[in-house]
Parts: structure tokens; sequence; C-alpha cells
């Protein structure tokens, strides 16, 4: 079925601002799957063409963050970039995700951004981790060599943050929050999942029915790499007609609107302009967290150590869709079941809508996110 630009379908919601986009396409891998177990690896690599041809049309239109910013540091695997001014107080890591899109998901649009809003509600220093797209030689790269880069990215800023894990970002904060406690001074998980055995949505169905074999040619198809144009071809075909027909309509019935085609032209330089995974990253992911769900199990091991979620002990806020189908509520809520902080310095809250909504949806910036930063603020 074709949704409005206010409704929310199994999908998940769409995007404020931007009609005929769903949440399921922006934020994960796994939703190509289903599309692509169907047709054959060969015929979707034929496909992909096409969706490749669509990419260098759109070349031109690159993701721009919307809140000016200074940069950091060049990193390997992330470009850090800082907001606002440095003060005597601890700063505020948001860590985006790294599951196909950049990190404009949390610095979308002026009047419609999570770093904006942090910023005008008692935060005075906010940096951000702009995740690269991997080249040929980063194949073999590990989520170890990505939490490596994300220590790097929190000594530079003090050695001490405030850690805002946003999806694919909240497992990786998670992680460092086990690993080096004394380096998260509060934690935000915001659609983050961290038991991936919990709920019943259609990631975790999707993880469990496609042996490893097919993710292993996946990356094999791409050289090593998961490539971006093979996750943006799967998404699109999900719901063939609400991308290539419905965002059509939607733009015609608002051509006079000239706010409206801003951000149509925002969203769309983000969303044509997938990021290209390490493959050997991509593959610990879909085996050790979403198959075997092992964070949450405790049998996970990061730089060297096995993680205990009880060796988190600092505030820690649970921001959850309830209409999230990508990461149910239950993923990112039952966090509080493992890690070890009291149940009187755990937030959880469940929000209306999906789960793009969580970050880039004008609703839920306007009336939960300042109050999320006002939470993070007076942790210190």
């Amino acid at each position: 079925s074709v949704m409005s630009s206010k409704s929310v379908g199994s999908a998940g919601a769409a995007v404020p601002g931007v009609p005929g986009r769903s949440a399921v396409p922006a934020f994960w891998p796994l939703a190509m799957a289903s599309d692509m177990l169907q047709q054959g690896l060969e015929l979707y690599a034929r496909n992909a063409k096409f969706v490749e041809e669509e990419i260098r049309i759109h070349d031109d239109l690159r993701p721009k963050l919307a809140t000016p910013n200074r940069l950091r540091l060049d990193l390997r695997t992330m470009a850090l970039r800082d907001y606002g001014r440095e003060s005597q107080g601890i700063p505020t890591l948001v860590n985006a995700p790294y599951a196909g899109h950049t990190a404009m998901i949390a610095d979308y649009h002026q009047g419609q951004s999570l770093v904006e809003t942090l910023l005008a509600n008692g935060i005075d220093h906010v940096a951000l981790t702009d995740w690269k797209s991997a080249t040929a030689d980063m194949k073999d790269l590990e989520i170890d060599d990505y939490l490596a880069q994300l220590v790097v990215a929190i000594d530079d800023l003090g050695g001490r943050v405030n850690l805002v894990g946003l999806c694919q970002g909240g497992w990786t904060s998670a992680m460092i929050a086990a690993r080096f406690p004394d380096k998260v001074n509060s934690l935000v998980l915001a659609g983050a999942p961290i038991d991936t055995d919990a709920g019943d949505g259609p990631i975790k169905r999707m993880a469990h029915a496609s042996p490893m074999a097919f993710y292993e040619d996946l990356v094999k198809l791409g050289g090593g790499l998961m490539r971006g144009r093979f996750m943006l071809q799967g998404w699109k075909n999900m719901h063939p007609e609400q991308h290539y027909i419905r965002s059509h309509i939607d733009l015609y019935e608002h051509i006079d609107d000239p706010a409206y085609l801003a951000k149509e032209e925002v969203f769309e330089s983000w969303y044509e302009n997938p990021l290209d995974l390490p493959g050997r990253w991509y593959l610990q992911a879909i085996r050790l967290l979403f198959r075997e769900n092992r964070l949450a199990k405790g049998d996970f091991t990061a730089l060297g150590r096995r993680l205990d979620l009880k060796t988190i002990t600092c505030p820690t806020y649970l921001l959850a869709g309830a209409g999230d189908d990508i990461t149910t509520p239950e993923q990112v809520l039952d966090a509080a079941k493992y890690i070890g902080t009291p149940a009187a310095g755990i937030v959880q809250q469940t929000v209306p809508g999906g789960h793009i909504g969580l970050f880039m949806g004008a609703r839920t910036l306007k009336e939960y996110w300042p109050g999320i930063a006002r939470w993070i603020a007076i942790q210190g």
C-alpha cells in the first residue's frame, strides 16, 4: 500500500517534511535481503546497474550538514565534527548510525536538526561522528577498528563524554560504555538495538531466516564491501510504487511550496548517496549481534575483553519509537535489564512514530529531544 505523508505503514513512519519516504530504507542493509533472495544474486547485480547510474545522476547532490561546524579530526573511518563552543563542561558526542547513510540524519535541516536542538537546550559543545564510506582498502576493517577510532575521538574531546548513540551507533556506544566506563558520563540510546532477540520485528526475522552464506555472497559480489548501491536497490524495491511513483506525485502536489521543495532536495542528497560498508565489519554485525545476540548475552569481545553490560553504571536514557519496526521498542528498552545502572538512574521513554522520526522527525525534535538535552546537561 502507498502511505500518505502522515501515515504509518508496515515500514514505519514517513519522514516529516518529506512525504513518501519510509523508515525501513534508511538504516540497515538487512532490508534488501528478501528481495535479493527472490531475484538471485546475479539478476540483482544486473538490476543494481540502474541504481548505480541513478547515483551518478545525483552525484552533485552531496549530503550537507545543516548546522555550521568545524572539522576536529580527520580519521580513517570518520570525520569528527565540532559544534557550538568548547566549555569547562563535559562535551556531548553524538554517535551517528553507520548503516548505509551519512551522519546528516543527526543534522538534517535548519529548524529540524538533532544537533541544533541539543545546542538550543543547554548543551554548549556537541561533537558528531561523520562516518566515511568504506574504500577497497578498508574491506577487512572490523568492529574493533571502529571502536578504537571512537575511543580516539572521545580522548580528543577530553577523555569523558555524554554519549548519544543513534540506531546502529547505539550498540557501538553501549560497547564503549561497557569497555571503558570511565569515558562515558551519561548514555543515551535512541532506537538502538541492544537486545536483538527481543520483540518480533522484520529485521530480527530476516537475520535468522537467511543463512550466513547469503550475506557472505553479498560481500563477495561487492568485492569485499557491502555496497551502498546494492542496499539502495533493495530498499527501493521493497516498496517500488513508493519510491518511483509516490515521491513524484507528492513533489508535484507541493510544487508551489518552497520550504517543502528545499527539504525534498536535502533529503534526496542524503538518500541517494549511500555509503559502502567494510565486508568484514558487516558480516561480524550480522552474525555476532543480529543472529547470535552476543552483546546482550555478555559474550561479545571488544578490544581484547569480553563485554559485560553490567559495567555500565552511568545515568542512561532509553528512547524508543512506539511504531518502530526496525528497532522494536523491546530491543531498546530491554537494555535496562542488562546494564548495571540502578533503576533510579535509567529513564525509559516511548514516543509516537517510527524509526526515522526518532532522529529527524519535527514532532520528536520539538516535543521530546529538548527534555533529553536538558537531562544530559544536568549530568555534568
